[in-house]
């Protein structure tokens, strides 16, 4: 039994009238009937009892119509909800993010992506570099804004470049540098740091490692962090000063001052990353929203 052995029957059911149902169909007449009598042949009993001008639905032909319509309408949405899931418009997407890497462009994406897909439903993740690297490659994760990663940390994996993002000093409101335009690596060699934790966040180490190498120094690291809220609570209650990207004053504000360094340092490389096999119709569809969102907020740069 095939679904349009169904649908034959349900339209000769509605009409009871085998001509009528034929000319609904776009069938012949004969070949229609050929098929009620195929599927009466394969269920063992009648559907329809016949005469010369018109067919009535059987007893049992009335309760096979009610679950013939169920069956099929069951059907077609399982096709529109599969396909709504392989267009990405429908579904749940897993994203990974660093919320002081993605502040600039994350809202802007999400809101394009629902506004284009309002059955697909986004979930973040707020985690670790290595966190994010290691959800994709276990496949909790669809799609991650990470910083542009070493061969080693790339195994198995796709990066893009959306943005660059320039490096600057964060300090409290009060410091001592606070009104500073500008400062020189140099000047803070020897300020205790506030940092992300090695173990969580290792590229943001290596960097912080790789600045301080090239003023033949060290980073006298004071206090590490797991988060981008405790970093920021701990600059601003003089702990010392972070090094970070200028993006976090989308979600610092006022609480801190961040201040440009001159010369100023290579600037962080973020993108986004998926694994090799390729994106899922709504990760890519999500990724492009970011691209987007990234390219109207230097549009708006230039602008202002």
């Amino acid at each position: 039994m095939e679904l349009r052995h169904l649908r034959y029957f349900i339209a000769v059911g509605e009409e009871e009238n085998v001509s009528r149902a034929a000319l609904k169909l776009h069938v012949s007449q004969p070949g229609l009937s050929r098929q009620i009598s195929d599927l009466e042949d394969e269920l063992g009993f009648l559907l329809l009892t016949r005469s010369a001008k018109s067919v009535r639905l059987t007893e049992a032909g009335r309760a096979f119509l009610t679950e013939a319509r169920a069956v099929v309408q069951r059907a077609e949405e399982a096709v529109k909800i599969a396909r709504a899931i392989a267009t990405g418009a429908q579904g749940e997407l897993h994203v990974g993010y660093a919320p002081s890497l993605t502040a600039r462009f994350l809202p802007g994406a999400l809101r394009a992506f629902q506004a284009r897909s309002p059955g697909a439903r986004v979930k973040l993740h707020d985690l670790s570099t290595e966190e994010m690297l290691a959800g994709l490659r276990e496949g909790s994760l669809h799609l991650a804004f990470v910083v542009s990663m070493t061969p080693a940390m790339s195994r198995g994996l796709r990066f893009e470049e959306l943005t660059r993002d320039a490096i600057c000093l964060a300090v409290a409101p009060k410091h001592r540098l606070a009104g500073r335009r500008t400062v020189k690596l140099t000047e803070i060699a020897r300020e205790p740091l506030v940092t992300y934790s090695r173990k969580d966040y290792p590229d943001a180490y290596e960097n912080l490692a790789t600045m301080f190498a090239a003023i033949k120094s060290k980073p006298r690291v004071a206090e590490e962090h797991d988060s981008v809220n405790s970093l920021i609570a701990a600059v601003e209650a003089g702990n010392g000063v972070a090094i970070v990207v200028e993006s976090l004053s989308c979600t610092a504000g006022p609480r801190l001052k961040l201040i440009p360094f001159l010369p100023a340092p290579e600037p962080l490389v973020v993108g986004a990353a998926w694994v090799k096999k390729g994106l899922t119709p709504a990760a890519e569809a999500f990724l492009q929203c970011a691209r987007e969102a990234v390219q109207k907020g230097r549009s708006k740069k230039d602008e202002g």
